[in-house]
């Protein structure tokens, strides 16, 4: 077995001044042709896609829908979304510790990460339920904060998985397949939970709590009948790999700037999810059940451009398809801040459809060439702390935004405040995807 070498050694060796490992430091992806899946690669893929499903329908119901509840007992704008930006204050410190644990565990059965699915996935169940009996906003705080805490603890090892699972060569469309089951867990919580919240409050999360336990049971019976296991190198002590990681900040660009770009469009992504019903419901003057399916029809399109986003990243670079995306997104969201009729909104949403679309998909597949073998679930509870910043951002900065252009933005009683927060997140990170290098 290959001797161990220092965390931050193996990091330059892989990565180089690039960012891509040495054996393909002069190469581009559009160099390499994209050679198709194996049958067992798309096994796993198939396999590892259903915790994101279900992951991403919880959350979803959670930022999408959770404001809504809480309007119940707060007219504040700005408190729904610091309640809705706990996700963000767990993110800062959960993901790196939980994701460093996760490379130094081993267990018999279950190897080093699916023990943090298995333990976690029922908090995350009971804390959905709760919220939808709960009766004050105390108490949806509570619930809110043990959600995000066990989301974390489960999201962060398993996601890990990717890079131990798959080649670079194919991290894009890893990545894309991943965002393809994120997207169906998405539009399926935007589609139905709308609809299932104007027949009973407690129902769209009891529906999120039960198929959380049932896709985390079928995804374990998987791992455990097809080998879906985790890296078998063990990764190196907690305070070593935190002093490595915050060494690479300080010494290593193309990161700082790739994680900072990062916040910027979780902080758009978590802006957009907190008010869009009630921007819809309240500033169009439409019905829940009809934000629903506004909704809904966009996280189609979302699906469709993260699953085709994966494969033109692996042919063209990630980097140049996540500029041309980041471009149309940016433009696409100024449209509903300008305009409130229609007539005009509508032509703008496939443009915001396909820069969240690719937003979900490639961001984490530009991170996956610098790992080293012993520190992916480090580095993936980095890339999520810089996640966390905009996450908790996002609702904050939306929220003081509609309150504090209510007077201006009436007609939309301040909500369409919300799209130019996220429109700026996403035209200040254009220049810093430029500082992360070439095109891959």
């Amino acid at each position: 077995m290959r001797a161990r070498v220092g965390f931050r050694t193996q990091l330059f060796e892989r990565s180089g001044a690039s960012g891509i490992r040495p054996g393909s430091a002069l190469r581009r992806d559009h160099d390499v042709a994209t050679r198709a899946l194996s049958r067992q690669e798309k096994r796993t893929l198939a396999a590892l896609g259903l915790p994101t499903f279900v992951l991403a329908l919880s959350i979803t119901v959670v930022s999408t829908y959770l404001p809504v509840v809480a309007r119940e007992f707060t007219s504040s704008s700005t408190v729904i979304g610091l309640l809705i930006g706990g996700e963000g204050m767990m993110a800062l410190f959960v993901p790196v510790l939980v994701g460093v644990w996760s490379d130094r565990l081993r267990t018999h059965v279950f190897g080093g990460r699916l023990p943090f699915l298995l333990g976690a996935m029922p908090v995350v169940a009971a804390a959905l339920i709760a919220m939808g009996i709960v009766g004050s906003i105390l108490g949806l705080a509570v619930s809110v904060g043990i959600f995000f805490a066990a989301y974390f603890i489960a999201y962060e090892p398993y996601r890990a998985l990717y890079p131990d699972l798959l080649d670079d060569e194919i991290a894009a469309r890893g990545q894309a397949t991943q965002a393809i089951w994120r997207g169906a867990g998405t539009a399926l919580a935007l589609g139905a939970g709308g609809l299932l919240l104007s027949v009973a409050r407690i129902l769209p999360f009891v529906v999120a709590a039960v198929m959380s336990l049932a896709c985390t049971a079928l995804f374990l019976f998987f791992a455990l009948r097809r080998g879906v296991r985790d890296n078998e190198s063990r990764g190196p002590a907690v305070g070593e790999v935190l002093r490595s990681l915050f060494g690479l900040l300080r010494e290593r660009r193309q990161l700082r700037a790739l994680l900072v770009a990062n916040s910027l469009w979780e902080l758009s992504l978590a802006a957009l999810k907190t008010f869009v019903v009630l921007y819809i419901t309240r500033g169009l003057g439409y019905s829940v059940s009809e934000s629903s399916l506004i909704i809904g029809g966009t996280a189609l399109i979302i699906l469709i451009a993260a699953g085709a986003s994966g494969r033109l990243g692996d042919r063209y670079g990630k980097r140049r398809v996540m500029m041309i995306a980041l471009i149309v997104y940016a433009v696409g969201l100024l449209v509903p801040f300008v305009f409130t009729q229609p007539y005009l909104i509508a032509p703008a949403l496939p443009l915001i459809a396909f820069g969240g679309g690719v937003v979900m998909s490639l961001p984490y597949a530009l991170l996956i060439p610098m790992m080293p073998p012993e520190g992916h679930g480090a580095l993936t509870g980095l890339y999520s702390m810089s996640r966390g910043v905009g996450v908790v951002l996002g609702p904050v900065l939306g929220g003081v935004a509609i309150d504090a252009l209510k007077p201006q933005l009436s007609s939309t009683q301040g909500y369409s405040a919300m799209w130019l927060v996220c429109a700026a997140a996403v035209a200040l990170s254009i220049p810093l995807l430029r500082l992360t290098g070439g095109d891959d």
